[in-house]
């Protein structure tokens, strides 16, 4: 059966759950527990559908954490774009990014609060996995298993819905870069009030202080009982056009697409870069983005320079399991894996490595030169990811959230991810998202939670009929069903029944499991 769109299906090997191994963030030595397996190609929706149910990749190596076994549990954490409002914290980074550009002013001191280094600390537990040494020609199906007696393969066709691909996979060009920064059409982003409690209406007026009220209020007086006097007529008209308008809270569009003053100290390009050696601007780019890996690496997380060589940043940034996909109702630039360049002057300053996906931006990574450190870079390439999101939404109205990577309660320091809302945190057992206020008064009492409060409900999306996961045998693909019966000695229906369990049944429907 051929793949949505006509693009190769995902392929994985499912390596089962992992003994326990160093966690980045309490630094235990063995407490870190989660299930893997290497994916040698992804769809854009199997991923998507991947990440809905916990999973995220470094590089190829895509893993689940055991939520209720691990020492730090991670929770997928996502902010609904759309009514994403910069928080005052964010408006003094985008400020101060600002007066670098048109000044050249910096803080001397290093006020990264919150670095946008998805995952970061638990990266470098991956960047060792190896490929498995399997024949890239066992990975190319030669046939599909017919036999009518199958039923189970037979009701599968046509069950694959969505995104559509021309088959290219052509980076964005300077065009498509020029109108990914046209700014965004405040009308087209909603807002909804919040619950009593959980901040300000954004339906409502902002709030003035009494002082100046007191003063309008004066004015207005004055106006009415000395009618003739034009100068007071002229202040009262002054004041009344200065009160703020409602809805007028200032968007992070109105702070990273101003236009500089011509005499501004440094220019800004940030230019997003398909991750393709056959892409020119990412294969022209390669050794600079190579070398302030290494950089970054090397003084904020302390590797050596054999960890973070060329190789390294290759298997860990570069080699992306995702097919890109370029479907006409999709995004101008596809789908698939990219790095988004920050250029200061004509020098790479930080690169944010992203997947587009059908429904989100799932940011992957972020480093950044240490000596622009105090430009808060984790925290202004966050904003623009969001905002870079909301474009994307005018071309796809289904791509209408930014992925976080993982949010650990656990680990103060990575509880800043909840600090861009509204966000949502997905329950690890029903696989709903429930927003974040209300999961934080469970995690202040137990380090695993279920969110979702209806004790009733299960995972809708759990393994139903396991004889109809796709397995890829001896270049064959065929029902576990008909594997099951071929196959001789012990029973593996133990793991491929816990595969299944964790992708859902619609993943291991469409994805292939190799087995050799």
């Amino acid at each position: 059966m051929a793949a949505m769109g006509g693009t190769s299906p995902s392929i994985v090997e499912y390596f089962g759950g992992e003994d326990g191994y160093r966690c980045g963030y309490c630094k235990n030595d063995s407490g870190n527990f989660s299930y893997g397996m290497w994916a040698h190609s992804l769809t854009v929706q199997d991923y998507q559908d991947l990440i809905d149910r916990g999973w995220r990749r470094s590089g190829k190596y895509v893993y689940k954490p055991i939520m209720n076994r691990t020492c730090c549990p991670q929770y997928t954490v996502r902010c609904r774009v759309l009514h994403f409002q910069p928080s005052k914290s964010h408006k003094k980074v985008l400020k101060k990014m600002l007066r670098f550009l048109t000044r050249g002013e910096t803080s001397k001191i290093n006020s990264e609060g919150e670095p946008m280094d998805s995952h970061t600390e638990d990266t470098s537990c991956f960047l060792l996995k190896s490929q498995p040494d399997t024949s890239q020609s066992e990975l190319q199906p030669l046939s599909t298993y017919t036999e009518k007696v199958e039923s189970e393969e037979e009701d599968t066709k046509g069950e694959l819905t969505g995104k559509t691909d021309s088959g290219h996979t052509e980076s964005c060009n300077e065009k498509n870069n020029t109108n990914l920064s046209k700014p965004l059409d405040p009308a087209k982003v909603g807002h909804t009030p919040p619950k009593p409690g959980k901040g300000a209406d954004l339906s409502k007026p902002p709030c003035r202080k009494a002082k100046d009220i007191r003063k309008e209020q004066k004015l207005q007086k004055l106006l009415q009982n000395q009618t003739g006097n034009h100068s007071l007529q002229e202040e009262a008209q002054i004041a009344q056009k200065s009160k703020p308008k409602a809805n007028q809270t200032k968007s992070v569009e109105d702070f990273i697409f101003i236009t500089l003053p011509p005499e501004a100290v440094h220019q800004l390009e940030v230019r997003l870069v398909r991750v393709s050696f056959e892409d020119p601007q990412f294969k022209s780019s390669f050794t600079q983005s190579a070398t302030l890996f290494a950089k970054y690496q090397i003084a904020i997380h302390k590797d050596t320079p054999s960890e973070c060589d060329e190789e390294q940043f290759t298997r860990f940034l570069c080699d992306s399991p995702l097919e890109a996909e370029n479907p006409p109702n999709g995004p101008d630039c596809g789908y698939g894996s990219f790095h988004q360049q920050y250029w200061i002057d004509g020098k790479i300053v930080a690169v944010g490595v992203i997947d587009i996906l059908p429904k989100c931006i799932s940011s992957v990574y972020l480093y950044y030169d240490p000596d622009y450190s105090s430009l808060s870079l984790g925290v202004y390439s966050a904003l623009r990811e969001v905002a870079f999101t909301r474009q994307l939404h005018e071309k796809a109205s289904d791509l209408s959230y930014y992925y976080m990577g993982f949010y650990i309660h656990s680990c103060p320091k990575m509880r800043y991810k909840g600090q861009y809302r509204p966000s949502d945190l997905l329950c690890p057992e029903t696989y709903v998202w429930v927003p974040i206020e209300q999961c934080l008064p469970s995690l202040e009492d137990s380090k695993y939670c279920r969110f979702n409060r209806d004790l009733k409900a299960v995972d809708e999306g759990n393994v139903k009929e396991l004889g109809r996961v796709r397995i890829l045998h001896k270049r064959t693909v065929m029902p576990y069903s008909v594997y099951k019966r071929r196959q001789k000695g012990s029973s593996d229906e133990e793991s491929v029944h816990q595969y299944a369990t964790l992708v859902g049944q619609a993943c291991s429907e469409r994805m292939l499991l190799y087995k050799n």
